[in-house]
């Protein structure tokens, strides 16, 4: 690992990238070279830390520096410029971006072929936690009806959230089934009986809530339930900037939060 890791973010102006920002300041093993923000932004051209002679935030890729690793908070046509520049100078990329197209998706499976990249819609540590235990209970319970509720703030514009959908996917492959066939993402009117086994989603906006996820597995007579609570944004910020220490040391291909967790493991 380099002494210093020349670190990109994308979306700095945002919520997350506010929160990688007052993170990086003070962690030793980065060195913040380049801020991005959207073209548009009030923020675009002004010091990054409020000091005239310091990094100012920039729209463009074109200015970016020598870097090895970028952490992405920004929105889909956000991540799709840092995919193209990624891919382009071989530097690794942390996607925290949720609500990507199936287009989007496609070009970032095969960017994992020429990158290191690093995928997860939740940068806590206790949410992979979490999706490690609703895999099994979910192959242990088959025949249960699943249902994730989540709830988060009301600016939040994606819904179900990018850690539902990916507590779903886990739920759905350790049943031997996907969303697409068992997911049930909205009820309304009289859709009639539920199916059995199906996995449903709830979702809550309003107010200042960071983020909450349940997964409520129900059978008959009984239900065990899977909680995440989130009460301070910085978990996110923190586990990202963990994830980009990580990724800087690896070599192309796909990753997540759980492979970062296992090796770390073998490594202690």
């Amino acid at each position: 690992m380099p002494q210093s890791i020349r670190l990109a973010i994308n979306g700095a102006s945002g919520r997350m990238g506010r929160a990688l920002l007052a993170l990086v300041r003070e962690d030793r093993r980065f060195e913040l070279v380049h801020a991005l923000v959207s073209a548009g932004s009030e923020h675009n051209g002004t010091p990054v830390f409020g000091v005239s002679t310091g990094l100012r935030y920039s729209h463009s890729w074109e200015t970016a520096p020598a870097i090895d690793v970028v952490i992405d908070f920004s929105g889909p046509e956000g991540l799709a410029a840092a995919l193209v520049h990624c891919t382009t100078h071989g530097i690794p990329l942390v996607v925290g971006t949720t609500g990507i197209d199936e287009a989007l998706e496609v070009k970032l499976a095969a960017a994992g072929r020429q990158i290191a990249l690093l995928r997860a819609a939740n940068f806590s540590l206790g949410v992979a936690v979490l999706t490690r235990l609703l895999r099994e209970a979910a192959a242990a319970l088959p025949d249960w009806d699943l249902e994730i509720v989540e709830a988060h703030h009301g600016r939040k514009e994606d819904a179900p959230s990018g850690t539902a959908l990916a507590l779903g996917h886990a739920a759905a492959d350790a049943r031997g089934t996907t969303l697409a066939k068992d997911g049930v993402y909205v009820r309304e009117g009289r859709p009639g009986a539920r199916r059995s086994g199906s996995i449903g989603f709830a979702v809550v906006r309003g107010g200042d809530v960071v983020g909450e996820h349940t997964a409520l597995l129900l059978g008959q007579g009984e239900r065990v339930e899977l909680s995440h609570r989130a009460t301070d944004r910085s978990i996110f910020a923190r586990g990202a900037l963990e994830a980009g220490a990580w990724l800087a040391t690896c070599k192309p291909g796909a990753y997540s939060i759980d492979d970062m967790l296992q090796d770390r493991s073998r490594r202690a």
